[in-house]
């Protein structure tokens, strides 16, 4: 029987029978439970009132500014979060207007450091919005981690209690995750990674970051026998000429009897001088310092004319410091009518390569190019521009070497590290091999189920490793078609991938604003970079393996130590898109790319060796020296590299006006 039926009978029953008073009893009793349930209809109604989004965030806004300075910047951390979340609750509600004029209506304070997130979330009108774009959905499913010392975060809960803030309270205990440290607050200028999103596990972060790194140079590699071979021929030059300064200063002794004394305290002096000056020569000239490590993959053998060739290029590599920046060679594509959408370069420069829209691969060799009696920087324009021409009027005289297969624009486009072999990537979700000397595609590797974002050769060949849009990285061998490792756990787009020189670790850069370096070995996340604002677009590794350098959307270059996982060095020098980054051979140098149009060179050596200094005080950071900008006038930089000879190439694009 219903509940009404049921009150019915008891009623019938109760009056039937006269027990008069029981029956005003129950009256009384379906009185009061009819008004409380009014007043809990009414309670959840003010419960759904979207102004106490408006009032909640405001008050709380209010509070964090009027505190104290020295706890400010930290609490006004927490502001971001919780307008975010409050601007999404409300669009899942169904208060749309509300939402909209909530958005605008505080949005200005938080366009400085989240302006591209924010020109996303703009486009959001409706629930289904929020299921459907990638950002919001990884807003939704995940957490941000702020960082607040004891004391800030002591008087964020007293302010909640206080005020009984229940909609701020159940935001910030379900959307954040706080990282609470004793002592002082941290300065501004520290805290590069004061909110980051990551994932739901609490101590994610943490506890990727305990796990052991093993950077260095490989055992055996043609560097390390290079280096051996010179310390053995300046050890047995420095006991020739120690010989002959012996016998030298035995013959002065006896003829010049006390004035021996001297001499020989002279010519000792020298030969310590001279000693140290060949140290400072072999570490400038070689990484040294570094610990060897033996590589987890099997890798190939090295053919001997490569090695020859290799050692070759080391016996007349330019030794580059803050006073002898490299040479630049310059290849712009022109009137590419934004078809051209990467371009990559050979170690020895001797080839480019440009992918592009119309699902095409092209190569230039320079030698060909450079044949007609043209100036050297404006070989590569010419050459470009005449590829671009000849391939509709003239298919036997162009320039370059097409190679079609592809069937959606290419994104990426890597050599081998010896030059004979290409990789491309491509939106068709595949990544195809390719035979420079053969001129025809040998391989097509299916894996991915979205656009390939980028593709690179591990340092000795064989190996590659790919990024992509659907959220992974993938190890690849050139002889199977399938991937040997996947590395998932970014929340979004991993746009860029590079590998460690020992070839143990590849480090990826996402669309989330986080670089992971993962273990090749086991595809596990060892490591977890945070403090960019903005996509992750380029990385680089420095010659010795310590370091790593990322550069995002916004122009901003992090230097990270990847034994720490702490950012070294930050730079600010480029106002646009960072695409491209490289380290010079023996690793003094950094270059860096952008769509700003400048090519920016970077002191790493003096600075590594002062942070070396520095690694006792905490919390300490050192930016690195910017040594020069070189502009193009209104080429932006698609892509650097150094060739094993210290000599820096560069592309870019440039589509002139009619």
């Amino acid at each position: 029987m219903e509940d009404e039926e049921m009150e019915k009978k008891v009623q019938q029953y109760l009056h039937r029978k006269g027990f008069r008073l029981t029956e005003l009893a129950l009256q009384e009793e379906r009185n009061r439970l009819s008004t409380t349930s009014l007043s809990d209809v009414s309670l959840s109604r003010s419960d759904n009132d979207p102004a106490r989004y408006y009032d909640g965030y405001n008050k709380l806004r209010t509070w964090a500014y009027n505190s104290l300075d020295q706890y400010k910047h930290e609490l006004l951390c927490v502001l971001y979060p919780v307008f975010i979340h409050c601007f999404m609750d409300l669009v899942a509600e169904g208060h749309t207007q509300e939402a909209r004029a909530f958005f605008h209506k505080f949005r200005e304070e938080h366009e400085l450091m989240h302006s591209r997130d924010l020109q996303k979330l703009e486009g959001v009108l409706s629930p289904l919005h929020l299921e459907e774009m990638d950002l919001a959905r990884s807003l939704r499913e995940n957490k941000f981690r702020i960082k607040l010392c004891e004391y800030s975060y002591e008087l964020l809960l007293q302010y909640l209690q206080k005020t009984q803030a229940l909609v701020m309270l159940g935001i910030i205990n379900e959307r954040i995750i706080f990282e609470v440290s004793a002592g002082q607050p941290s300065l501004i200028s520290d805290d590069a990674d004061v909110v980051a999103l990551v994932g739901t596990s609490k101590d994610l972060a943490k506890q990727i970051n305990q796990k052991e790194v093993h950077w260095g140079l490989l055992e055996d590699s043609v560097e390390e026998r290079m280096e051996k071979a010179l310390s053995d021929s300046d050890r047995i030059e420095a006991e020739s000429k120690d010989a002959d300064a012996d016998d030298n200063n035995k013959k002065k002794s006896s003829e010049g009897g006390k004035q021996g004394g001297p001499l020989n305290k002279k010519l000792k002096k020298d030969k310590v001088v001279g000693a140290t000056g060949k140290n400072n020569k072999s570490d400038a000239s070689m990484v040294s310092g570094a610990p060897r490590v033996k590589p987890e993959l099997t890798l190939p053998a090295m053919p001997v004319e490569v090695e020859q060739s290799i050692l070759e290029d080391l016996r007349n590599r330019a030794q580059l410091n803050n006073l002898a920046l490299p040479s630049v060679s310059f290849y712009t594509f022109l009137n590419t009518h934004n078809g051209l959408n990467c371009s990559s370069i050979s170690n020895d420069g001797s080839l480019v390569v440009g992918g592009f829209s119309d699902s095409s691969v092209k190569v230039w060799d320079m030698a060909k190019i450079g044949q007609p009696a043209k100036t050297s920087s404006s070989q590569g324009e010419n050459g470009s521009s005449q590829g671009e021409h000849l391939s509709s009027t003239s298919e036997g005289k162009r320039p370059y070497t097409l190679l079609q297969g592809h069937s959606g624009p290419v994104y990426s486009a890597a050599f081998s590290p010896f030059g004979d072999f290409l990789l491309s990537s491509s939106s068709d979700s595949t990544i195809r091999l390719w035979s420079t000397k053969l001129n025809a595609n040998l391989v097509c590797y299916k894996g991915h189920n979205y656009p390939v974002w980028d593709v690179q050769f591990s340092p000795a060949g064989h190996y590659f490793a790919s990024a992509s849009h659907d959220r992974t990285a993938r190890i690849w061998s050139m002889d199977k078609i399938q991937p040997l490792r996947i590395m998932a756990g970014h929340l979004a787009d991993v746009d860029c991938v590079q590998w460690h020189v020992n070839c143990n670790y590849i480090a990826t850069g996402s669309s989330d604003k986080t670089v992971r370096l993962w273990d090749v070995q086991t595809g596990e996340c060892i490591r977890m970079f945070i403090g960019h604002r903005s996509m992750v677009l380029s990385l680089a590794m420095s010659p010795d393996g310590r370091y790593m350098v990322s550069g995002d959307e916004d122009g901003t270059i992090m230097m990270w130590d990847l034994s720490t996982s702490r950012c070294v060095s930050p730079l600010a020098g480029h106002n646009s898109c960072v695409w491209s980054l490289a380290f010079s051979c023996e690793g003094a140098l950094l270059a860096s790319g952008s769509a700003d149009c400048t090519v920016k060179l970077w002191d790493v050596a003096s600075s590594t060796k002062a942070l070396k200094l520095d690694d006792s005080k905490a919390g300490s950071t050192n930016r690195l020296r910017l040594l020069k900008a070189l502009p193009t006038k209104s080429t932006p930089v698609y892509n650097l590299r150094f060739s094993r000879r210290n000599l820096l190439f560069a592309t870019g694009a440039l589509s002139l006006g009619s």
